[in-house]
């Protein structure tokens, strides 16, 4: 497996995630985005976000794969495990 793959496919994975929550504050919410993310956090509702903004991976994972790039989907997989290690950490937070 190239490493370069990989980690080209970790910071796809992490900006496309980052990008669509930062979308979907900005869509969603009235108040800037660290109020609104703080004001979700105390709702218990920042994890679910996260998660939504995730779903992105799954069709660049899936878009890699077609095009028989899998050390690129490897670095998919890897942030998506870290994205759901964050999410744990902030239910149990």
């Amino acid at each position: 497996m190239d490493k370069k793959e990989i980690f080209i496919g970790f910071i796809t994975g992490a900006l496309a995630t980052c990008s669509l929550i930062i979308f979907l504050t900005l869509f969603l919410s009235d108040l800037p985005v660290e109020d609104s993310w703080r004001e979700m956090y105390h709702q218990e509702k920042l994890g679910s976000l996260i998660s939504l903004g995730a779903i992105v991976n799954l069709f660049i994972f899936l878009l890699a794969i077609k095009k028989n790039k899998i050390s690129f989907a490897t670095g998919l997989v890897i942030v998506s495990l870290f994205i759901v290690l964050l999410i744990v950490g902030i239910k149990i937070l």
